[in-house]
């Protein structure tokens, strides 16, 4: 020094430079005194005219004349080369680039003047008023009036050139920490410690810049490294400092400026500019250039808000009251107070303007899993054994970020066979962030990468929360397939974990609670809680939005069997094995169903299907059973039936089943076909019968709860006339016999019983009837007149008998009846008939008076084809008194007095009771008498409009007649005449020689 400084003033220099170490009182006196003179005026800086001369001619900041002295040597030269550096990195424009050395000797100077802001003579000068009016008690020295000054720059009563100034100097700090006296001081030691300032000879180094340097120590505290208290807490004003103004981050002045011009200009700069490009961003302003984009993901890694929410103003000024009501429980400056406002989204605690600033941040959290310091810290060793990672301020091309947590995901949700999984509490991190990314489309970056085409040509007009989602769900065909793979990803994973759907869980909260809390709370089983909600979505907890929201996700589920995660669980083996390359789930139950019904027909050993996935499958066949619009074949044949005929009925409780079986006759022959198919099925297993199985639930718990599913209905119609029978019930169980006898087809039980008897006797009707046609009763008919006749086997007769007994009571049950008699019963009968089917209230019921009334009204019949079928009933009750109600109920006493060993069918007891009225000694009843003398007078009416077919129907009116011995004694005298007469007379023919008969 003493050589080459001498008399050039760099002793001074170098003293005032190292000021901090002088321990002489009188000599750091002096210094303090020389450091005001010497920053008062640029050219008393040592070296720095030489080193700035072209700089400040280039740059116009005033005349470097010998000693010339104006307004320039109080500071104002310095300021003016301190904002052209400041441009030069803004702009990068080229048009004067500052020398290297000038540079080094700006920042040089900067920094000596850090710790007392009088050093800083433009910045003294601009803030002399607001250093009076914001920081009076404050005392200079250390960097404190500068921090406190930084604090209220965005103060309504600052100056304007008071904030440029201070801009100016936090610019030049972000390029070089060290020009922060404070920050330099209270993190030197963790600096060095952690090696974050390795070349110490290039103060404009990587090393040297404010990002660098938090990006260092904010990695050693993601890392769980001690970084002093004090340090820490000057870090986290830089990053608040960060955050509330834009124009810090050279880059984003850089490559955003038409964003910010475009969308945010003349925003206040308290943060709101920073959100207002967030939000350009996330996109909901329009599109923004990817320098942009990456200039912003790169300042929220500076900044770090995520590790304390109060770094961002705008969002701390804005979600106040949120934080106060619903997260107060959570420590001031905890990261999980980001976690809680996520949680609240969309609820009525949160406010409007908190949701913006909140979904703004979150956007690019959600694209550097680093930036959520919960999952980084819980995660950290999970991403580095499964996934490869870094350290938290570096990165890959190979892994960057945003993969990262794709990767966690995949294997938080791996079964024990496919081996490498999360930790417990990574996992529960990972559903957190799936739970927060369920809320909006946009915070799931692989989603909106891959699916930004989609959202716009099928999804541009759901703008409402969750509607996107929903929206590619419902297109899932239809999109690309980068899209669809994510799409389909998601889905598989909301199908294991319902709660990942928090705004469903939200809406179901209710039913929950009422209903699903033990599953919720213990989460016995993966995809549980979803079971649970479908199996109670009509309770009276149960809201439309909760309805709505599992409906759309069982309407997902049948889109793929891998959405629904307890099927695909149960059921991946069997599908692989016997419904290979199927994928649709409605496709896969029928597939696996179908293997289950014709395992159980051909009573094999050993089913193919597995026990858990039948178990599961009967879930799944229920569940479906319950809307239309989870059997899509169904719902497709039957859409335009539907918007005719059940336009104002709810999907729901399968009502529209039901309209399109009371209106069948109605439906298009497509429909009617599949409608038809269903019944089918339903009558085979009642269970899947959704309408029957909630209208008598608790009718089958009280008489059918040891009856096999597949006899349920058959038990409900043994007791369907039980004084304890609900009336709406019985009504069902009507129905449905209704609809059996409308065709066999719809009736096991008889297929069964007469399936030798249906193609010997009924061939001729099985022959012109068509695969979509219903045969409207006739084969039930045939079998009916082969009853009448006898001839019958044993089990076919048992059904048919059945049938016969109750049509005798409801003419509704006859089919054919219904058919050729409409209008003979509304014209001779109004006062027994019902009209419509269930015209009454289910109270009233049919106990034969229109089948008596028809039979009375026998000659007044117009129509052939009625008169017919009257004479049928004539036949069939001649035949067996049990399908004649009026005339036994009249003679039940007679019956029991007269013919109680008479077994009854086959017309025993009726030839019984006929005997006793022709019988002088017998005295019936005398309603038992007329009937039956009733009787006598229609078959024998009937005998005349409709004589015998064949042999057959001659035996059996000669059999069933009154007089039937002797007429059996008159053929029998008959024959004997004629055999006797042959014996007699001998051969009428000629005799034939042998010789004839050899020839």
């Amino acid at each position: 020094m003493r050589g080459g400084g001498a008399g050039k003033g760099y002793l001074v220099s170098c003293l005032v430079d190292h000021r901090g170490n002088i321990t002489e009182y009188q000599c750091h006196q002096y210094i303090t005194k020389m450091t005001t003179i010497v920053f008062s005026d640029y050219r008393l800086i040592c070296g720095f005219m030489d080193k700035c001369r072209e700089d400040i001619n280039a740059l116009h900041c005033g005349s470097i004349s010998a000693g010339e002295k104006d307004i320039h040597s109080q500071g104002e030269v310095i300021s003016c080369l301190e904002k052209g550096l400041v441009k030069e990195a803004e702009d990068q424009d080229g048009r004067h680039v500052i020398k290297e050395d000038c540079k080094k000797a700006i920042m040089r100077v900067a920094e000596l003047s850090s710790d007392d802001f009088h050093l800083d003579r433009y910045l003294y000068f601009s803030c002399r008023e607001d250093r009076e009016r914001f920081c009076e008690n404050t005392q200079a020295g250390e960097g404190r009036v500068y921090k406190c000054l930084f604090n209220h720059k965005f103060e309504e009563a600052m100056s304007e050139k008071c904030r440029d100034a201070l801009t100016t100097r936090q610019k030049l700090i972000a390029q070089d920490y060290k020009v922060s006296y404070s920050l330099a001081k209270a993190c030197k030691v963790d600096l060095r410690k952690y090696r974050c300032n390795a070349d110490t000879n290039l103060p404009r180094a990587r090393e040297a810049r404010l990002s660098y340097l938090l990006l260092c120590l904010e990695s050693a505290v993601h890392r769980g490294r001690t970084v002093s208290g004090e340090c820490q807490g000057e870090m986290l004003d830089y990053r608040r400092m960060l955050m509330e103004d834009f124009s810090l981050s050279p880059e984003i002045v850089l490559h955003c400026r038409g964003e910010i011009e475009t969308h945010c200009s003349g925003l206040h700069r308290k943060g709101r500019t920073l959100h207002c490009l967030m939000r350009v961003g996330r996109g909901d302003k329009g599109n923004v250039e990817n320098l942009c984009q990456q200039a912003l993901q790169n300042l929220i890694q500076e900044a770090d808000p995520g590790a304390d929410y109060r770094i961002d103003r705008a969002l701390n000024e804005a979600c106040e009251s949120v934080i106060q009501t619903a997260c107060k429980h959570i420590r001031n400056g905890d990261p999980m107070i980001l976690s809680c406002l996520m949680e609240h989204l969309y609820t009525e605690k949160m406010v409007e303007d908190c949701e913006h600033r909140l979904l703004e941040l979150q956007y690019f959290i959600s694209r550097d899993w680093k930036l959520d310091p919960i999952l980084y810290r819980k995660c950290q060793g999970d991403a580095s054994r499964l996934c490869h990672t870094h350290g938290w301020n570096e990165t890959s091309e190979m892994m960057p970020p945003g993969a990262i947590f794709s990767c966690l995901y995949r294997h938080a949700y791996r079964t024990e066979e496919q081996g490498r999984r999360l930790s417990r509490d990574c996992k529960v991190e990972v559903q957190r962030i799936l739970h927060q990314r369920a809320l909006d489309v946009k915070l799931d970056p692989e989603l909106q990468k891959r699916c930004m085409t989609d959202l716009g040509k099928w999804c541009s007009e759901k703008t409402e929360t969750g509607q996107e989602l929903e929206c590619l769900q419902d297109h899932l065909e239809d999109l690309v397939s980068d899209c669809r793979d994510v799409v389909g990803n998601l889905t598989e994973l909301e199908s294991e974990d319902i709660q990942i759907e928090a705004l469903l869980m939200r809406a179901c909260e209710p039913v929950i609670q009422s209903h699903c809390h033990e599953v919720a709370d213990n989460q016995v089983d993966t995809g549980d809680l979803m079971e649970c909600l479908v199996q109670n979505k009509h309770q009276k907890e149960m809201n439309d939005k909760c309805v709505v929201g599992v409906t759309h996700f069982q309407l997902i589920q049948m889109k793929d069997f891998r959405f629904s995660y307890k099927f695909k669980m149960a059921c991946k083996e069997d599908v692989l094995k016997l419904c290979p390359n199927i994928k649709k789930k409605v496709d896969v139950v029928i597939c696996l169903s179908t293997t289950v019904r014709n395992d159980t027909l051909q009573d094999v050993k050993e089913q193919r299907v597995s026990v858990k996935c039948r178990k599961q499958l009967r879930v799944e066949e229920l569940e479906m059973s319950e809307d239309i619009r989870l059997e899509p074949e169904l719902y497709d044949s039957c859409k335009q039936d539907i918007s005719r005929l059940c336009p104002d009925v709810a999907f729901g409780n399968a009502q529209v089943i039901e309209c399109l079986k009371e209106n069948k006759k109605q439906l298009a022959s497509r429909c009617h076909q599949k409608v038809f198919k269903l019944q089918e099925v339903e009558m085979m297993d009642p269970e899947l019968d959704y309408q029957l199985m909630r209208v008598c639930k608790q009718m089958i718990k009280r008489f059918c709860t040891e009856a096999d599913a597949k006899n349920m209905l058959l038990c409900l119609k043994q007791n369907k006339n039980s004084e304890l029978m609900d009336p709406k019930c019985k009504q069902m169980i009507t129905k449905r016999q209704i609809t059996q006898n409308t065709d066999y087809r719809l009736n096991p039980v008889l297929r069964k019983a007469c399936k030798a008897d249906i193609p010997k006797f009924c061939q001729g009707i099985l022959n012109k009837a068509t695969d979509d046609s219903e045969l409207e009763g006739q084969v039930i008919s045939c079998l009916k007149l082969k009853y009448a006749d006898q001839r019958l086997s044993p089990d076919c007769e048992d059904q048919i008998r059945v049938i016969l007994q109750e049509s005798a009571l409801d003419y509704r049950l006859d089919p054919q009846l219904q058919v050729h008699c409409t209008e003979e019963i509304s014209r001779l009968c109004a006062d027994f008939s019902e009209g419509p089917f269930f015209s009454r209230s289910p109270a009233q019921e049919q106990t034969g008076q229109v089948e008596e009334c028809l039979k009375v009204n026998l000659l007044k019949i117009k129509h052939d084809t009625c008169k017919k079928e009257v004479l049928n009933m004539l036949k069939e009750s001649k035949a067996d008194i049990f399908v004649d109600p009026v005339l036994h109920t009249a003679c039940a006493l007679d019956i029991k007095h007269h013919c109680a060993a008479i077994p009854p069918g086959r017309g025993r007891q009726m030839s019984c009771l006929m005997e006793a009225l022709a019988d002088k000694r017998v005295r019936l009843q005398p309603e038992c008498k007329k009937r039956l003398q009733d009787r006598i007078d229609m078959w024998s009416y009937a005998a005349k409009v409709a004589p015998a077919e064949g042999f057959s129907d001659l035996a059996m009116q000669v059999m069933s007649s009154p007089s039937k011995n002797y007429i059996l004694f008159m053929i029998a005298l008959g024959v004997s005449i004629l055999f006797l007469v042959g014996l007699l007379c001998g051969r009428i023919t000629k005799r034939v020689t042998r010789e004839l008969k050899d020839r």
